[in-house]
């Protein structure tokens, strides 16, 4: 593995995760919901609204070139006693596949997670996307029996479908509300 620099951006550092994001999108559309040209239309204000929305980490390597990012978002209810977080958007450059990038990402995120005293992290994976599901086990997370459309806004009946899987932080899978694994933000 390479040196590797992860870091959490701030709302002002927008314009790197649009360009990281949009570069995801394009490389590998058919890991997202969202669409390049679609998110290319956003404007500044849209992209500040996200960063606000969630954690954006990103993973540079030693030149400085980005090479993966993931997010984190909290759902915090006040009728909870263990809130939870999601992992999505986990991307990684294809020259970095398989170097640990993905690894340093995912650690960053449950480390985030436990600063933030979360019960549970969930990270939603394709059924058909063999190497995501052998990496969230094989990283702790386990599989759940809950499954929602991949894109919820196609109109192909024959959607993929992605399933839950959950890491957890001090809590378990009965401790997260199924409105939650059941529906999608």
């Amino acid at each position: 593995m390479t040196a590797l620099t992860v870091r959490t951006l701030g709302e002002d550092d927008w314009q790197i995760y649009r360009d990281v994001r949009l570069s995801a999108l394009e490389e590998s559309p058919e890991a997202f919901a969202a669409s390049s040209s679609a998110e290319k239309q956003l404007d500044e204000s849209a992209w500040r609204r996200r960063m606000a929305r969630a954690r954006r980490i990103l993973a540079t390597d030693e030149n400085g070139d980005k090479v993966g990012v993931v997010s984190l978002r909290s759902d915090v209810r006040d009728d909870e006693e263990s809130p939870y977080g999601e992992l999505f958007g986990l991307w990684v450059t294809p020259d970095a596949r398989g170097t640990g990038v993905a690894v340093a990402l995912l650690e960053a995120v449950l480390e985030q997670a436990r600063k933030e005293s979360l019960g549970a992290v969930i990270y939603w994976v394709g059924t058909d996307n063999a190497r995501g599901v052998a990496f969230a086990s094989s990283r702790g997370f386990l599989p759940t029996e809950h499954r929602r459309p991949m894109n919820p806004n196609s109109s192909d009946t024959e959607s993929e479908e992605e399933a839950a899987f959950v890491y957890p932080l001090g809590a378990d899978e009965t401790s997260i509300p199924s409105d939650v694994l059941d529906a999608r933000h």
